[in-house]
């Protein structure tokens, strides 16, 4: 544990390893040393997050639909393998970012990926507005990219319209 904790309080230096690398290092190690009857990956995802937000990052959420992902890459990290694990906290990072940070200080005008737009509460989720972009019902461009972007504002309006039909057209 001593070795775990040594680990953690160099993560700030600068290192040849990847960050997301060192991270992924430092979250199995934690889990390899196994420290209590139960729990142990709870609290291990717990002080990762904990980590994290420590040093200026958003939390890694994995959530259950990525735990067999997850499990692998931690498979692969216990053999040395820490890429598969590293990937892995880095997009939750990312998604996080997405969902929480970029909307906040992007403005309710903003162009912004439509990740950032989600919103369970309101029953906005990432099918629903990629859906409502395909069948043009949510204003949205397309970044050169490939990433669709919209905005706070556009998704409102489409919230507000979604159960409104189409007015028919003059000519019928």
């Amino acid at each position: 544990m001593t070795d775990w904790v040594a680990g953690v309080n160099k993560l700030r230096e600068l290192s040849e390893a990847p960050f997301p690398e060192r991270l992924a290092k430092i979250h199995n190690d934690f889990e390899r040393i196994h420290p209590y009857l139960d729990g142990n990956g709870r609290t291990g995802r717990l002080l990762l997050n904990l980590l994290l937000v420590r040093l200026g990052y958003p939390p890694a959420i994995v959530f259950k639909n990525e735990r067999t992902k997850y499990l692998k890459a931690m498979r692969k990290a216990d053999q040395g393998e820490y890429g598969p694990l590293a990937e892995l906290i880095a997009r939750a990072v990312t998604n996080n970012l997405y969902r929480f940070v970029v909307p906040a200080v992007a403005g309710p005008a903003r162009l912004v990926p439509l990740a950032s737009l989600v919103d369970p509460k309101k029953g906005i989720t990432p099918t629903s507005l990629r859906v409502a972009v395909e069948r043009a019902r949510l204003r949205a461009q397309k970044a050169d990219n490939g990433i669709w972007l919209s905005s706070k504002n556009w998704v409102d309006e489409y919230q507000r319209n979604k159960h409104k039909r189409a007015k028919p057209s003059m000519g019928r």
